[in-house]
């Protein structure tokens, strides 16, 4: 074992080399006779060459050994970098701290300085190497981006300030804030925008100021302001807080708002001008308004009450045939009295043609897709106006090519815009023939276009005339002094509908030498022909259920004849009727008797049926009793306003007998499941 001091000098020696062994920084140490005496691990890791191999130690000891050179020849500069070295040690005294650049782009930091022993002996040189590449690119970084911000702040055309929150001293602006303010730099910075007079109304800086300490952070709002030369403007001002140096300040932007401002006063003073001129017109046009929304308030009450009173007498006509045939006719009987129904049924049609026609126009028609016979559509036209025609010496002819036959569309359509053609036909027909013809003009996998045509040998129409007969209200003859009347509705209708159905229509004519009228129509084609099978019974009167006591009705109805032919079709299907004239007796029955059903009138006198609804429906016996309106108003909002008012159902005139039964036996039915 040695002596203590020998130890002592093991151990000092040992606890050197691990400091070296484990310093980051590159550590070299050269000797006096310019000999590697000592380097580290870290210098290998800091210039990024391959340690010797074997041990490190055996690397040592010579003056020129592979890794320094291989470390000089990853220098920038070489040459540089070797001439500073010869430099210092040609003088041990100096001491060196640099950076220079590595060829992959690295900065290393070089410090170096000389080693003395105690009697001032030189005894080498230690070199230390550090990778401060991040550092420099950290430092550059932030340069790069204080260069932006510089720029941006000096090249803005916002006026930028930057003031203390404490007392609101300048301490930076820039270029714009000083052309803006008027004052040179020096006279801004270290002094306060009140002490400058900027602001016109300091009382508002000292508002913004108590929110923003309060912890608020951004501002915005207008403010006048006042350039150093005493000129006033309006500047839209938005400040924030931000931390300078560990202090609170304030960041500010102005922008010059002063010519929108007088953009906006100008357009006030037009807008002012302008209301003025409005309210003049509105003046001018209120009673062309009033009277213009009384026209439209008169029309929907003329066509609501023109739909009633028409509808009313149509109803008792239909209902009373309908009884007439219930009682047995004979064949021929039997024939004249199909012609009525189908005369009547085409009337109600028109009648709802007529009266929706502003509907029609407005593209609020909807028409009925269901099966349908051309042949038949045109049969029926000709049985209701042979007769018409044979009184006139007119022969009513058909020609046809192959017609499809299972058709799908709206035959009521149909017949509608082919009778108006037809009846036009005869009327301006002395002598002759009035011919209809139906050809197919396209056929589709799933559609067919039809051309219905009507030629007749009439008095014909002169060619300046004919653009304008499909018009509504025109006629060829439109003078007081007409000799073949009519409304000048049925062309207008007939194009209409033509065209809801995909289709168009028009005309052709010679004066003295007749006309022909046609109109196309597209029809779908049914995936199945239809089942033609008759005989399957309709709900008719067995849809009246037979139990219990079920079938005690309250009829309301103002019109005698009307009441009279319903209660006859109700009796005769086995219900027991009563009746009342207007809403007040109704009410009152329903006080005194117990119903199963309400057929409600609506348009009535004294109380109507919707009012009279809203009463009974306020009784105890009245909550859940079934009221199914049977009116003449037949429109859609009519159909609104009586489910509106409480009604359960709604039929309109003039009635279809077995629908309206089985409406009846379908609530009965519903009653009695509930009971």
């Amino acid at each position: 074992m040695g002596t203590g001091s020998e130890r002592g000098e093991e151990f000092r020696t040992a606890l050197q080399k691990a400091i070296l062994n484990e310093a980051p920084d590159g550590i070299l140490f050269v000797d006096h006779n310019g000999c590697v005496a000592s380097v580290n691990p870290g210098f290998f890791s800091v210039w990024k060459i391959s340690m010797p191999e074997g041990s490190l130690d055996e690397s040592l000891g010579f003056p020129h050994v592979g890794f320094l050179s291989e470390a000089v020849s990853r220098v920038a500069d070489p040459d540089a970098f070797l001439q500073r070295i010869q430099e210092l040690y040609a003088n041990p005294t100096l001491e060196d701290s640099c950076q220079f650049l590595l060829k992959d782009g690295r900065t290393i930091k070089r410090d170096s300085r000389g080693l003395f022993d105690a009697a001032g002996k030189y005894l080498g040189r230690v070199w230390y190497f550090r990778d401060i590449s991040d550092i420099v690119h950290s430092q550059q970084a932030q340069v790069e981006s204080e260069n932006r911000y510089r720029t941006a702040f000096q090249t803005t055309l916002d006026a930028i300030a930057i003031s203390t929150l404490k007392d609101g001293r300048y301490i930076d602006v820039n270029r714009a804030f000083v052309e803006m303010s008027g004052y040179a730099l020096d006279e801004i910075i270290g002094r306060t925008s009140i002490e400058l007079g900027i602001w016109v109304d300091p009382e508002q800086r000292h508002r913004f100021v108590e929110k923003l300490a309060g912890g608020e952070h951004l501002l915005n709002f207008e403010a006048r302001f006042r350039r150093k030369d005493g000129y006033e403007f309006w500047g839209i001002f938005s400040v924030s807080r931000m931390m300078l140096g560990g202090e609170p300040c304030l960041l500010s932007i102005t922008r010059d708002i002063t010519a929108s401002k007088q953009a906006e006063e100008e357009l006030a003073e037009y807008r002012k001008h302008l209301e003025q001129l409005v309210e003049k017109r509105t003046a001018e046009l209120s009673s062309a308004k009033e009277a213009a929304e009384a026209a439209s308030v008169a029309k929907s009450v003329f066509l609501a009450n023109i739909s009633h009173e028409i509808r009313t007498p149509l109803n008792a006509i239909t209902g009373m045939a309908y009884l007439i045939r219930r009682n047995g006719l004979s064949e021929g009987q039997s024939a004249q009295m199909a012609k009525l129904e189908a005369a009547g049924d085409h009337l109600l049609s028109i009648i709802n043609a007529v009266l929706e026609l502003s509907k029609i126009e407005a593209g609020k028609l909807t028409l009925a897709t269901v099966p349908l016979r051309i042949e038949s559509v045109i049969a029926n036209v000709v049985s209701m106006l042979t007769e018409r025609a044979g009184a006139r010496q007119v022969a009513l002819k058909v020609q046809s090519g192959r017609l499809p036959t299972a058709l799908l569309g709206d035959p009521t359509a149909l017949q509608q815009a082919l009778l108006n053609y037809v009846t036009n036909a005869i009327k301006f027909t002395e002598n002759g023939s009035v011919t209809l013809r139906a050809e197919v003009v396209d056929e589709q996998a799933d559609s067919v276009l039809l051309r219905l045509a009507v030629e007749d040998s009439g008095i014909g129409i002169d060619a300046e005339v004919l653009p304008r007969l499909f018009t509504a209200f025109e006629q060829a003859d439109n003078t007081t002094t007409r000799k073949y009347g009519g409304t000048g509705l049925g062309l207008a209708i007939t194009r209409r509908l033509a065209e809801l159905m995909g289709g168009s229509a028009g005309a052709s004519s010679q004066l003295g030498r007749g006309s022909t009228f046609w109109f196309t129509a597209r029809l779908g084609k049914q995936a199945e022909k239809a089942d033609e099978t008759t005989g399957a019974g309709s709900p008719g009167f067995d849809a009246i259920p037979a139990t219990g006591r079920r079938g005690r009705l309250l009829l309301v109805e103002d019109e005698p004849i009307n009441r009279e032919v319903a209660s006859m079709m109700l009796e005769d299907a086995g219900l027991a009727v009563d009746t009342a004239e207007d809403g007040r007796q109704a009410i009152d029955c329903v006080r005194r008797q117990e119903y199963d059903l309400i057929l409600m009138d609506m348009q009535m006198p004294n109380i109507d049926g919707l009012e009279a609804t809203r009463q009974i429906r306020a009784l105890p016996q009245g909550a859940r009793l079934p009221i199914i309106a049977m009116t003449a108003n037949a429109f859609a909002e009519d159909r609104a306003r009586c489910l509106a008012a409480g009604m359960n159902d709604f039929v309109s005139k003039p009635v279809n007998p077995e629908s309206l039964i089985e409406t009846i036996g379908r609530w009965l039915r519903a009653g009695d499941v509930a009971d």
